[in-house]
């Protein structure tokens, strides 16, 4: 029996050693985040774990290396909160609502405008929780999210 049990925990530690970095791990959840701050579009990621904790890495699509990265805690019946730091020194707060565990969206103060985001959606499930610029749509090639002109 002795023999069994560590057998099992050598493989369960296996399988999650093997996971790598990039893994959101065995409780957490990974997905795209695309959000809009002060009329530019950023896309990225959002980690959330069982707990209600997360963090979350965005970039701006006209120019990668502007990043930003944050932290939120969520529950189901009052949604999440979080706070936000750009390579360029902006800031934001956001609060957001979950459409389910793995999907929702949000709005914010960003220190140069306004924020509104979707998480777990595709670009065109995003479109109607998002503020975009007077006079843009946001488009998908398949691979590639863009702000263009209507």
């Amino acid at each position: 029996m002795r023999k069994i049990l560590i057998t099992v925990f050598v493989a369960c530690a296996g399988l999650a050693g093997s996971a790598g970095p990039a893994s959101a791990g065995l409780l957490s959840a990974r997905g795209t985040v695309i959000a809009i701050l002060a009329d530019a579009l950023f896309v990225g990621e959002a980690v959330g774990h069982l707990s209600g904790a997360g963090t979350l890495a965005i970039h701006s699509q006209t120019d990668p290396d502007l990043t930003c990265l944050g932290q939120f805690t969520s529950n189901a019946a009052l949604g999440g909160v979080g706070q936000m730091h750009c390579s360029d020194g902006a800031t934001a707060t956001f609060h957001f609502q979950r459409l389910s565990v793995l999907r929702g969206y949000g709005v914010g103060s960003f220190s140069r405008g306004a924020m509104s985001f979707a998480y777990g959606l595709t670009a065109e499930e995003a479109g109607p929780y998002l503020t975009l610029p007077e006079g843009k749509k946001l488009t998908s090639n398949g691979k590639e999210l863009k702000l263009v002109n209507l």
